[in-house]
C-alpha cells in the first residue's frame, strides 16, 4: 500500500461552513495567516487542497519553468464572463496566435505616443485643482486612466461617458468574488438573481461601448493610429493569416480596457497614499522630478533619468500590488505543489 502523501501544513477552518467561504468572506485575512506556515501551504475546500506558493523560486517553476502543465485557474477562468478570450484569459495555440497578432500593437513608437497621451490627459485632469481642495483621489484616477485607456485604444473622448462607463467597470469588479470560481458560482449565475440582473446590466454597458467604436471603424475603414485600427489590421502571418473576427476583437480590447483602467488606477493610487506616509521619501521623488523636468511635462525620453521615481513605484507595487494573487490548475502530468513542499523538507 503506498504511503499517504506528506501534505504541507495550513490554517484549517473554524467554523462548520468550510474555509472556501473564509476565502471569500476575507481573503486578505486567511493569505495573511497562511504566510505564518511557509513556503508552500495548504488548504482543504471542498474535498481538494489548495496550495498556495511563497517562494520565488515555487513560483517560477509553476508559470515560467514548467507553464505548459498548468491551465488558468479558476478564478481567473471566471472572469471570462467579462473579458471573454482575451490574452489574459485565454489557452494554448489560441493565445499564443492571439498573442503573435497583438505584439506589434505595443511598439516602441507606438509606446511613445502613448505617452504624451498620458501626460497631457494628466496635465489636463489637474488644470482645475486648487491648492487646499480635498479630492477623492482613487476617483480621480480612475476616471483619469479610463479617459486615456480609451485614447489610447479608440482615439475617442469618452469625457460625456465616463461616469456611466466608470460605474458599470466598477459594478463588475465589486460584484466579483472568489465563489464565482466555485461549483456554487456557476449555478449561481444560471439564477435570476439581483446580482445577475446587475452584472448583466452593467456588461450591456461595456459591450455597448466596445461593439459601438468596432462597428464604426469597421465600417469607415479609418485608420486613426490607435490600438483598435491596429488590431483591426492585424493578420496571423504565420499562420492561416486571417484577421480577428469582432467578438475576438471585442474580447482583447475588453481586456485592455480593464487591465490599463483599473488596476492601474489603484496602483497610483496606493502610490500617492504611501507618500503621504513618508514625506522624507516624497520630498527626494520631487527633488528628482524638478532636477530632470525642470517644469515641463515628462517624455519616454525621461523615463531612464527618473530611477527613484521607478524605485518609488516599484515599492509600491511590491507592497500594494493590484494583481496580488495569481491562479493555476494542475494538470494530473506535473510535479505537485506536495512534492515541492517534500522537496523543501529535504533541504
Amino acid at each position: 500500500m503506498p504511503p499517504k502523501p506528506l501534505l504541507p501544513p495550513g490554517p484549517r477552518t473554524r467554523r462548520p461552513r468550510g474555509m472556501l467561504l473564509e476565502l471569500a468572506d476575507d481573503p486578505l485575512k486567511l493569505l495573511q495567516e497562511c504566510a505564518a506556515y511557509g513556503d508552500v501551504v495548504g488548504i482543504p475546500v471542498l474535498g481538494r487542497t489548495i496550495y498556495f506558493l511563497n517562494h520565488p523560486e515555487h513560483v517560477k517553476q509553476v508559470l515560467v519553468d514548467n507553464n505548459p502543465n498548468y491551465v488558468k485557474g479558476r478564478g481567473l477562468q471566471a472572469t471570462r464572463r467579462v473579458t471573454g478570450r482575451g490574452l489574459l484569459t485565454s489557452e494554448g495555440e489560441f493565445h499564443t496566435r492571439q498573442r503573435r497578432m497583438i505584439q506589434p500593437v505595443f511598439h516602441r513608437q507606438r509606446i511613445a505616443a502613448y505617452a504624451e497621451v498620458m501626460t497631457s490627459y494628466a496635465e489636463r485632469g489637474m488644470a482645475d485643482w486648487k491648492d487646499g481642495e480635498a479630492h477623492d483621489l482613487h476617483h480621480e484616477l480612475m476616471t483619469l486612466t479610463m479617459k486615456i485607456v480609451a485614447k489610447c485604444l479608440f482615439d475617442a473622448d469618452v469625457t460625456d461617458e465616463a461616469d456611466s462607463v466608470g460605474a458599470a467597470m466598477g459594478g463588475l469588479m465589486e460584484d466579483f468574488s472568489p465563489l464565482d470560481a466555485s461549483p456554487l458560482g456557476r449555478i449561481l449565475e444560471k439564477l435570476p438573481t439581483p446580482r445577475q440582473r446587475r452584472r448583466l446590466r452593467n456588461a450591456k454597458i461595456l459591450d455597448d461601448v466596445v461593439y459601438g467604436f468596432i462597428n464604426e471603424r469597421r465600417i469607415s475603414g479609418e485608420d486613426r493610429g490607435d490600438l483598435l485600427s491596429m488590431l483591426l489590421q492585424a493578420q496571423d502571418v504565420e499562420g492561416d493569416g486571417t484577421g480577428m473576427t469582432d467578438q475576438q476583437l471585442r474580447d482583447e480590447v475588453m481586456t485592455l480596457f480593464l487591465a490599463g483602467h483599473e488596476t492601474t488606477a489603484n496602483g497610483l493610487a496606493w502610490t500617492f497614499y504611501l507618500l503621504a506616509q513618508h514625506p522624507e521619501v516624497e520630498a527626494k521623488l520631487q527633488a528628482e522630478l524638478d532636477s530632470v523636468l525642470n517644469g515641463r511635462l515628462p517624455t519616454l525620453a525621461d523615463q531612464p533619468k527618473l530611477k527613484y521615481t521607478r524605485m518609488v513605484f516599484s515599492e509600491a507595487l511590491r507592497l500594494y500590488p493590484p494583481a496580488w494573487a495569481m491562479g493555476e490548475w494542475r494538470s494530473p502530468r506535473i510535479t505537485s505543489a506536495a512534492t515541492l513542499f517534500r522537496r523543501g523538507r529535504r533541504c
